[in-house]
């Protein structure tokens, strides 16, 4: 459907033609007209699906129609850095050719930034894009007054509560008044999602559900099956076999991240770690180097496979298995974009077998599984109900990053 059809209306349109944005997604064309009437709303839709926009186009317009108090219009949550950046961002371009301000809230940043950022809570930017954890900080000062907002909006709320964010919601809720448009977005709907929307939204929401998103078919899935000490020299086969200018390297834990970087760069392989440990200007100069081809490698976590849309990577490496399903779909849909080809590697050791099935069981699709080249040896058998009885490693050492010793 066309923008117009859903209910958006000049001059919000023309910043939508400028992004050139024309037909409305899945979760767009439902979203829209249920914001605009002022209903709350509990949407359930992954990322790369047209979210931001689902809920910053209805939000744009109703600021727009209404008469601005001078203060703060809608609030927006968000779990990560990198995530308010992109969606004050995108507001900057959808909202170019309204009269409406806003600002990225996020930590990480020097004396002159938290300045800039009390200015506009202070003075009441119309749209505020916030980090739990650094409005908080602000909220802590006794100068922000969150009283008079509007439009509430929690955006990867699932995310947000994995990262124990809950009990920064409740107290940013505090502030708020109780007559306000609530909406949450979410790319998976487990019960503590269930317990917050109970909280947040008034009675009787309109819940959305978008259907999860098959990794788009442009992506070349493959999977080996390896003990842990294989790992690194894996790494080296496939970033070595040809060049290549944008890889991501996935792994679950953020400590991992820089020891995994290091290992990749001994391999004379321009590689770096990003992760929420980092300052802010370290990550943000780190991502830009990679958008610039400095970087080929980006070694990320969980968190980052939500939070950076960055076009053209030609490779994901799923080091480990992700615990969760959906975050594998989260992680190989960094490639194979806007009709490109991509291709996604997934490393399955014989711990991960039965994580790694629920995968291809939520997909709906049997990943090719591939021999492991022969300088590297033989790895384990895929075998996912062996590996869901016996969590042990079959009695063979694990060797880490550190240990590149061949079996």
């Amino acid at each position: 459907m066309k923008f117009k059809e859903v209910g958006i209306q000049s001059p919000v349109l023309e910043g939508i033609e400028a992004m050139g944005f024309e037909n409305t997604t899945p979760i767009q064309e439902k979203a829209i007209p249920v914001i605009l009437e002022g209903k709350d709303l509990i949407a359930c839709a992954q990322t790369g699906t047209g979210k931001t926009a689902a809920f910053l186009l209805p939000t744009i317009q109703q600021i727009q129609n209404q008469q601005s108090h001078g203060s703060i219009d809608a609030l927006i949550i968000v779990p990560t850095r990198e995530l308010a950046i992109q969606i004050d961002q995108q507001m900057q371009g959808l909202g170019y050719f309204v009269d409406i301000s806003s600002l990225a809230i996020y930590g990480g940043g020097d004396g002159a930034s938290w300045d800039v950022q009390k200015k506009a809570l202070v003075n009441g930017a119309n749209i505020i894009i916030a980090t739990p954890g650094r409005l908080i900080a602000h909220l802590n000062q006794e100068y922000v007054d969150l009283s008079k907002v509007r439009h509430f909006i929690l955006d990867e709320a699932d995310r947000m509560l994995d990262m124990g964010f809950y009990d920064d919601i409740k107290k940013i809720m505090e502030g708020l008044p109780v007559k306000r448009q609530n909406l949450m977005f979410s790319a998976t709907m487990p019960p503590k999602m269930r317990k917050l929307a109970k909280e947040v939204l008034n009675e009787n929401p309109e819940e959305i559900n978008i259907a999860i998103s098959k990794p788009s078919e442009a992506i070349v899935q493959a999977a080996f099956m390896t003990y842990d000490g294989q790992k690194l020299d894996l790494i080296k086969h496939l970033l070595t076999a040809k060049p290549l200018d944008s890889v991501f390297v996935f792994l679950s834990k953020k400590t991992e991240v820089d020891r995994a970087a290091a290992e990749i760069r001994k391999l004379g392989i321009n590689a770096a770690p990003i992760h929420s440990g980092l300052e802010q200007s370290k990550r943000e100069t780190v991502l830009q180097d990679f958008i610039n081809k400095k970087i080929n490698v980006l070694v990320a976590t969980d968190v980052m496979s939500r939070g950076i849309d960055i076009k053209g990577i030609d490779m994901v490496i799923n080091y480990n298995v992700p615990g969760d399903a959906e975050d594998y779909v989260h992680r190989i849909g960094r490639t194979g974009r806007a009709e490109s080809k991509g291709i996604a590697f997934t490393f399955v050791n014989e711990d991960d077998m039965f994580k790694f099935s629920k995968i291809e069981e939520l997909i709906e699709k049997e990943i090719l599984k591939v021999p492991l080249p022969q300088h590297i040896g033989e790895g384990p058998v895929y075998n996912p109900q062996s590996s869901a009885k016996n969590k042990g490693n079959g009695g063979r050492p694990k060797r880490g990053f550190s240990n590149r010793k061949k079996r």
